[in-house]
């Protein structure tokens, strides 16, 4: 790992993280193209450093999110906070807050027992471009669906949270973007456009937090960190940051506006010529 390689991958990072493209499928691109490119011979990989580091750039997109919707989430606390203390659960953002609890215990019970083969998929890359292909048909899939509802609905209910942990759970494969995949299962539950984008970036809070805090500390050996490139991995964090919050504030209006068709065919070409490039030129 070195510097121009982190500032890449932060870039790629921010902007794949929130367009539903899968990040974890770009970043798979963009080091594997890196190695092939400049020759980079498997025996002087470092592993451990690249999943570590790709956990590093999603904790700077965590960060773009937490400080682009702060005030939703200062608004689901205090309304989680007052409905403990009076028992009403009635008010929404208590209600969604709660929602966000439900669908990440779902994303972990199916994510936890995948993790270990995705973990493998790293080096694959012509399959995560399969899965890449997948993703686009769902995105395409899920806007044919939502033409159908007369009336989109504006609040997450319990059944599509659960569904829509559920398909952040399957995320945890790269090539299937979690954000992607959650708006779309959002889409197909019938909730319009900016809701179910809202709801999955809120969702995905927990799960980056979580992984950022507790992967370093029960996977990675220290002595062997000592060896990471540590100004490279930062400034790669800083720059997916960056990038990343820019990104969701231009995705927002966007996605008011505009279906999610454009990325579809997206992931569809792009799985495609990732499969044929890694498959028969790499």
């Amino acid at each position: 790992m070195n510097l121009i390689q982190a500032i890449l991958m932060g870039i790629v990072q921010g902007l794949s993280e929130f367009l539903p493209i899968s990040s974890s499928a770009h970043l798979v691109f963009s080091s594997n193209f890196y190695k092939v490119i400049n020759s980079v011979p498997s025996h002087s990989l470092n592993l451990s450093e690249e999943v570590f580091f790709d956990i590093m750039v999603h904790l700077g997109t965590l960060i773009a999110v937490l400080i682009f919707f702060r005030k939703d989430i200062l608004n689901i606390i205090k309304a989680m906070i007052q409905a403990f203390k009076t028992k009403d659960w009635s008010d929404k953002e208590a209600k969604l807050g709660l929602y966000i609890i439900a669908g990440t215990f779902i994303t972990i019970i199916l994510a936890l027992p995948i993790n270990e083969i995705a973990k493998t998929l790293v080096s694959k890359p012509a399959i995560v471009g399969i899965l890449l292909f997948i993703t686009g048909f769902v995105l395409l899939g899920s806007e044919y669906m939502s033409k159908h509802f007369t009336a989109r609905k504006e609040n997450v209910d319990l059944k599509t949270s659960i569904f829509i942990g559920l398909a952040q759970g399957l995320a945890a494969f790269p090539g299937f973007s979690r954000s992607g995949w959650t708006i779309a299962t959002g889409l197909f539950f019938g909730l319009d456009r900016t809701t179910a984008a809202r709801y999955s970036f809120l969702l995905s809070i927990p799960i980056i937090l979580g992984a950022s805090l507790v992967y370093p500390f029960i996977k990675i050996d220290f002595h062997e960190a000592v060896t990471f490139n540590w100004y490279a991995i930062i400034s790669g964090t800083i720059v997916s940051g960056a990038v990343g919050y820019l990104c969701i504030k231009y995705f927002m209006k966007f996605i008011s506006k505009f279906s999610l068709a454009i990325f579809g065919w997206y992931c569809i070409l792009a799985g495609i010529g990732t499969f044929v490039f890694f498959n028969f030129f790499a």
